[in-house]
């Protein structure tokens, strides 16, 4: 008999890896990165929602989730293998907003935690009253064959005894009462279940005051649907044991969150029931379930539903060879005609006959261990396989990002440096002498030309002529910095990961990851959130001065610090005016050839050496300016790119973490055997 695997040391892997693939982020656009978010959401959700849950529970019931196409005739196939409403059908798109889910009242213990489908609050349907009649038909067991009533003789909970049969049942939502059992084994009215602060999304609360006035009615109805992210639960002594029944949204819904809900409980099922119909088997968007399915090797079963009589033999065998050509031929196959029943009017469920062959095949993978055991380990092991192909594509993918990062980074940093080298040519030049700091330099007592009247000569002009130069030196500096600017724009043309990373700063709009199988959003932190068509907008320019204004006269200060010590030190006979020896210290420093009366100045009033300690430690605090200036552009540009955290030991965690896997679980755990078991079973 094929078991699964439970070791602790494979689910230490397991939820190892999935650690390592939470923590993997893709937010730079680059070709394939919707694909890999998607794969991304799609580990996780398979990891989270089943393969860990599956192998710490792997006696827990069957989950066979019911998903198709809008108008499928889901719902009324789950209500018909149970055989009263549970979940609401008609005509209006889309019907089944939130999941249902019903199981034996038995195994309603296996989902009122959060072992499977962790991300969804529960909500526990009042009981009912059951219905004895044509749309009341028992599961079959495996052994009495169609027809035997494996829960003959069994009171409402399952319990050996008897118990009555009831009118008809209340519409769906309403609350029903049976003579000894209230929906979940005891006595009196049900209430429902506050499992994990259900009150707290809302809804719940109200309605208990609704269920004890006898009924929930539309208010209920309402209450229910405001809920978000939940599933509802009902039990029914008529499913067997060991298998729950769970209706999905439609995967083709027009509302996202349907789309993505349904494909997230796909994930998550031991047995994958994929309802289509005569109009829509050859769909792509059915096809592409199946095609997964097969990717995962997951228990499969398919329903083409609403077949009319007089095309029924032909639209089969077209479904069929379609199935066969994909390799899919062993994949079982139900067919149900199209009947008045299961449209609007009557009791809204398909004939106890109709729905008999798929009843028995669900009825003996929860009451047969061989076979139950087989459909859950070629599940669970054809999820794990996949993991194979799945880790190392998104390794890829992770790798990608930090080639991209790293090369964005490398062209900021040789923009930015090319920058520094330019700001301290031009400086070297003389540039920053021009407009107000030439006019002043020109006008007395600089124009005498000599240094001793320059250095003894107290003026307000001496401020005057330090702070042109200041603005002067801003100036420069922030033509650069456009200039380098300008240039990182450019890789916007080379880079597509540009636009959003080094321009689009922290998120801006949404990504989009539909981290489940159909799409996702990027995960919590990323910077990716910036649209992927974003463009590199230069820095605000009066920002950029109002930074490099700060550097600059800060460089005054220290600059004023400098001379003012110069002067009190100096081995004069008497010492100079430290305002003038600041003037001509920056004009020495920013002059360039047009300041050599600056130089003569400084070694008169300081001495030589005096004068060249003050220029050497002048040059220095220049320097220092510069550098301070180009760093904080640099490191503002860089930010968002750092803060993307696509380090290279996402990749090499990944790997690592697969391979630990492997070792603990090779490939041929999933034995061929087991596989050719799991095929002859379901012959």
């Amino acid at each position: 008999m094929a078991t699964l695997d439970v070791r602790p040391r494979l689910l230490d892997a397991l939820s190892a890896l999935r650690d390592r693939v939470d923590a993997t982020r893709f937010p730079l656009p680059l070709p394939g990165v919707a694909r890999a978010r998607r794969s991304r959401a799609e580990l996780l959700a398979q990891l989270d929602d089943y393969v860990l849950p599956r192998l710490r529970a792997p006696e827990a019931p069957l989950l066979a989730v019911v998903g198709g196409s809008t108008g499928a005739g889901k719902s009324t196939l789950v209500n018909s293998l149970v055989g009263r409403r549970v979940s609401e059908a008609g005509v209006l798109r889309p019907t089944t907003r939130t999941p249902v889910l019903v199981c034996h009242p038995d195994d309603r213990h296996w989902f009122a935690d959060r072992r499977v489908l962790p991300h969804l609050s529960r909500v526990w349907m009042p009981s009912q009253e059951r219905q004895a009649g044509p749309g009341r038909a028992p599961y079959a067991s495996a052994a009495g064959g169609l027809g035997a009533d494996p829960y003959a003789g069994r009171d409402a909970s399952g319990r050996r005894g008897g118990h009555d049969a009831i009118g008809p049942h209340d519409a769906y939502g309403a609350l029903g009462t049976h003579d000894g059992w209230d929906g979940y084994g005891g006595r009196g009215v049900a209430e429902y279940d506050e499992f994990s602060g259900a009150d707290e999304l809302g809804g719940v609360g109200e309605l208990r005051g609704a269920e004890r006035g006898g009924g929930c009615g539309a208010e209920a109805d309402e209450a229910y649907d405001a809920l978000v992210d939940s599933v509802r639960i009902d039990v029914d002594p008529a499913l067997p044991r060991g298998l729950a029944l769970l209706d999905a949204p439609d995967i083709d819904s027009l509302v996202v969150e349907n789309r993505e809900l349904a494909a997230r409980l796909i994930c998550a099922a031991d047995i994958w029931v994929l309802v289509t119909t005569a109009t829509r088997y050859a769909d792509a968007v059915p096809w592409h379930l199946l095609r997964t399915a097969k990717e995962y090797d997951v228990t499969l079963v398919t329903v083409l539903d609403r077949v009319p009589h007089q095309v029924a033999a032909e639209v089969a065998g077209a479904y069929a060879a379609l199935l066969d050509e994909a390799g899919l031929g062993c994949v079982p196959r139900f067919t149900i005609p199209e009947l008045p029943e299961s449209v609007a009017g009557g009791s809204g469920l398909l004939p106890a006959t109709a729905v008999a062959g798929l009843r028995e095949w669900l009825a003996r993978r929860a009451e047969d261990p061989v076979t139950r055991a087989t459909s859950a380990a070629r599940t669970a092991y054809g999820a794990v396989a996949a993991l194979r192909i799945q880790v190392p594509a998104l390794a890829a993918a992770a790798a990608a990002q930090h080639a991209a990062a790293t090369r964005l980074t490398r062209r900021v940093t040789e923009a930015y440096a090319g920058a520094e080298r330019r700001a301290l040519r031009e400086i070297a030049q003389g540039a920053p002498l021009a407009g107000d700091a030439l006019t002043h330099w020109r006008c007395p007592p600089y124009d005498s030309g000599r240094g001793r009247a320059i250095a003894y000569h107290p003026t307000r002009s001496h401020h005057v002529l330090v702070g042109a130069l200041t603005t002067s030196l801003g100036t420069l500096l922030s033509c650069v910095m456009g200039a380098a600017d300008a240039q990182v724009s450019a890789v916007e043309r080379q880079e597509p990961a540009a636009g959003a990373a080094v321009r689009g700063g922290v998120a801006r709009g949404a990504d989009g990851v539909a981290g489940a199988p159909g799409g996702t959003a990027a995960a919590p932190g990323e910077l990716a959130r910036v649209p992927a068509d974003a463009v590199l907008v230069p820095a605000d320019a009066a920002e950029v001065a109002g930074r490099v204004g700060v550097s600059v006269r800060r460089w005054r200060r220290c600059l004023e610090e400098l001379a003012e010590a110069a002067a009190a030190t100096t081995d004069q006979p008497e010492p100079p005016d430290p305002d003038a020896v600041a003037a001509l210290l920056a004009m020495a420093l920013l002059g360039g050839e047009g300041a050599r009366a600056a130089d003569e100045g400084l070694t008169e009033a300081l001495g030589a050496s005096g004068a060249l300690r003050v220029r050497e430690v002048g040059d220095q605090l220049l320097a220092e300016c510069v550098r301070r200036v180009v760093d904080t552009e640099r490191e503002r540009l860089l930010a968002p790119l750092v803060a993307l955290d696509v380090a290279p030991e996402r990749q090499a965690e990944l790997i690592a973490a697969l391979s630990l896997l492997w070792k603990e679980h090779p490939p041929s755990a999933a034995s061929p055997l087991m596989r050719h078991a799991a095929e002859r079973t379901e012959r």
